[in-house]
């Protein structure tokens, strides 16, 4: 089983879809976007509709609400315009959760020292960021993600943009994950 990959980005200001590695590479591993709240877990994107574990991760973290995005140039109006908000360096006040279903694509977080993670993931990577940690989505050179989206209650779609030190998500984020605190782990 195939495990996620993330790794510490390089500074360049070049084309966002491209990996950034440092050189030389810096990966980071589960453990250490553990205690960013980062969790993932591998599963079988060919049976997600008929799939037990994703169902009970579902049911154990109340994600009631769930649709699917294909996200290209061919299947989304302003594309261009959508991808570079989706760059743009932000919070959630609630979980971003995300699976991916077919393609590939790059969520960046901030960790506890403020350098960029890059994390890749490919069909069958459930990844959950935690509400008010800095962060932000871009493809890879493929240009193309299939995601299923999944949500306690209704869907929010606020993007509130950095700075927010003071939302209550960040702050609340920075009191559970500020400190160097491991968390236990339940996914794989």
């Amino acid at each position: 089983m195939a495990i996620l990959q993330a790794w510490f980005m390089d500074n360049s200001h070049e084309d966002p879809q491209l990996p950034h590695h440092r050189n030389p590479y810096e990966f980071v591993s589960p453990d250490h976007l553990a205690e960013l709240g980062v969790l993932h877990w591998k599963l079988n994107p060919e049976k997600y509709e008929e799939d037990e574990e994703l169902e009970h991760i579902r049911a154990t973290r109340g994600y009631n609400y769930m649709d699917l995005l294909d996200l290209c140039p061919e299947k989304v109006e302003n594309y261009e315009q959508k991808l570079k908000n989706f760059y743009t360096e932000h919070i959630h006040a609630d979980e971003e959760i995300r699976y991916c279903l077919e393609g590939s694509g790059y969520f960046d977080v901030r960790d506890k020292d403020d350098r960029w993670i890059r994390i890749w993931i490919k069909a069958g990577d459930l990844i959950i960021l935690p509400a008010g940690i800095y962060h932000r989505f871009t493809l890879d050179t493929s240009n193309y993600i299939k995601l299923m989206r999944l949500f306690v209650g209704e869907p929010v779609w606020t993007a509130f943009n950095r700075p927010q030190e003071e939302h209550p998500a960040r702050r609340k984020y920075i009191v559970n994950f500020g400190e160097k605190i491991g968390m236990p782990l339940e996914a794989h």
